[in-house]
C-alpha cells in the first residue's frame, strides 16, 4: 500500500550514499554478494536547456577486471529509472 504512494521511487541496494542537492551528484558504494568486492557509482544530474542529463559512472575498487558488474549496475539503473520516468 504505502508503495503506491511512493510509486516515482525505486531502490538500490548500496552500502554508503552521499546525495549533494546542489550539484546534483549522488555518490554510492555497492558490495557484492559474491566476495564483497566494493565498486563506487557517481550519479550526476545536469541541466540542459529544456532538459536533463544523466552521467553514470561505476568503478571496481580493486581487481583488474570487474566482469561485467559495473556495466551492469548502470544498466540496472537505467533501466529502473526508465520505469520511473515512463509512469
Amino acid at each position: 500500500m504505502r508503495r503506491s504512494y511512493y510509486s516515482h521511487l525505486f531502490t538500490i541496494k548500496i552500502k554508503e550514499l552521499v546525495i549533494d542537492a546542489d550539484t546534483g551528484i549522488v555518490e554510492a558504494t555497492d558490495t557484492t554478494p559474491w566476495f564483497g568486492f566494493q565498486g563506487d557509482v557517481v550519479i550526476r544530474v545536469t541541466d540542459a536547456g529544456s532538459k536533463r542529463l544523466v552521467d553514470i559512472r561505476s568503478k571496481s575498487r580493486i581487481g583488474g577486471s570487474d566482469l561485467g558488474k559495473n556495466a551492469e549496475r548502470i544498466r540496472r539503473f537505467i533501466k529502473e529509472l526508465d520505469k520511473t520516468l515512463e509512469s
